[in-house]
């Protein structure tokens, strides 16, 4: 969906660490394009011990279980 944005985008995490995320959304005509099944998908998996801070993308293309959280947006 080009219309939202985040910052960061991704990123690592230490166990128990917290991060705020901006979501940004571009203006769109609201009514005239169907946001019924509008989201944002988080992705995360574990990283290996010792992998360092440093985000990529290779870590969700191995044989690990990557877990999805679905969070639907609504427009005001």
């Amino acid at each position: 969906m080009k219309r939202l944005g985040f910052d960061p985008p991704c990123g690592v995490l230490d166990p128990n660490e917290a991060v705020l995320l901006a979501v940004s959304c571009v203006a769109f005509a609201y009514g005239q394009e169907d946001t019924n099944n509008d989201r944002i998908t988080i992705e995360w998996t574990n990283t290996a011990d010792g992998a360092a801070k440093q985000f990529r993308r290779e870590w969700f293309q191995r044989d690990v279980m990557v877990r999805r959280k679905n969070l639907p947006i609504e427009y005001n």
